[in-house]
């Protein structure tokens, strides 16, 4: 079993656990190592040494080497640099605009963007390598970057084409809608990009580590677990800063002051990003287990502890 692993198996058994180890390595100073000192530190965890360069070898293991392939994570598809890019495409997206060009723009950079994330940090034990596989991972990011862009843009289409100007429906499109339509399209996106894991499974270990087969019953925990962690952060920062916001018009300063609401929508869609990002990471663990009665049956033999692991991907 791949390190990162073994590391999450021992201390991400319990979700405070693993909201102080992602609090860690979400810090995004280790984006400014190099691809040279991330594979140094990943080839000495295995060696003896001081235990706080072990501790920071394995902070740079986990926050940058993917753990099935063994590779080091593309620079802005590794989990440090999520909140520094996503934030402002979140903000921008989230934007009440006054023409539909604008909000497709945010959108379809948002998507793609989250589209790349979910693709690099997916489950790869079982990825075929061939032409055809390829192409179709192709076609499936297009697809979805494509709907999810239009899906995300539905708001200010519907206000820009039917004309509205009633103040309580523009105050559902652009403040209520968003809620389940982000939720939705991030649960959507991830089920779709990573299709192959529930089309041909993922590896699965007993409890000493050893791969003992590949299971489409833990491909499709993996995918659900992590499409539903991705619905809460996406739900959660579109729902806080907006309710946070209609209540707010309402006071005398916001009334008073009407300049602050931009601002202030600003501020809380990045702070409640940025809150919601190590929560939503932490949801489920990262080495998940799947109980024998779940698995297929030619690996329930190998359960000999009543369940098998299995890396959920992010």
């Amino acid at each position: 079993m791949d390190p990162n692993l073994l590391y999450w198996k021992s201390q991400g058994q319990s979700f405070i656990s693993r909201l102080q180890i992602w609090v860690n390595l979400l810090d995004p100073t280790s984006l400014f190592c190099s691809d040279a000192q991330i594979q140094k530190a990943r080839a000495s965890l295995g060696s003896e040494g001081k235990s706080e360069k072990d501790a920071a070898a394995l902070t740079l293991s986990l926050s940058s080497v993917h753990a099935d392939s063994g590779t080091v994570l593309p620079l802005i598809f590794r989990p440090p640099a999520f909140l520094p890019i996503s934030a402002p495409l979140v903000v921008a997206s989230l934007l009440p605009h006054s023409s539909v060009k604008p909000a497709v723009f945010w959108q379809f950079l948002l998507q793609s963007y989250t589209a790349g994330f979910n693709c690099a940090n997916r489950n790869s034990s079982a990825e075929q390598q061939d032409k055809a596989a390829r192409l179709k991972q192709f076609l499936l990011i297009a697809g979805t970057v494509s709907y999810a862009t239009c899906a995300g843009a539905l708001p200010q289409i519907f206000i820009s084409r039917l004309g509205v100007r009633s103040a309580p429906v523009l105050t559902f499109f652009r403040s209520i809608l968003p809620i389940p339509l982000s939720a939705a399209l991030a649960l959507l996106s991830v089920y779709t990009l990573r299709n192959e894991e529930l089309e041909t499974g993922i590896q699965v270990f007993d409890s000493n580590g050893n791969p003992v087969g590949i299971s489409k019953a833990a491909g499709h925990k993996a995918v659900k677990e992590t499409a539903l962690s991705r619905a809460a952060l996406f739900g959660t920062t579109a729902a806080v800063p907006n309710l946070l916001v209609l209540l707010l018009k309402r006071t005398k300063p916001f009334q008073r002051n009407p300049f602050l609401v931009a601002p202030f929508r600003h501020i809380s869609v990045a702070c409640v990003l940025g809150l919601m990002i190590p929560v939503s990471f932490s949801l489920f663990p990262q080495l998940g287990a799947i109980k024998k009665e779940k698995l297929e049956e030619e690996l329930q033999v190998a359960a000999v502890d009543g369940h098998l692991f299995y890396h959920r991907g992010l």
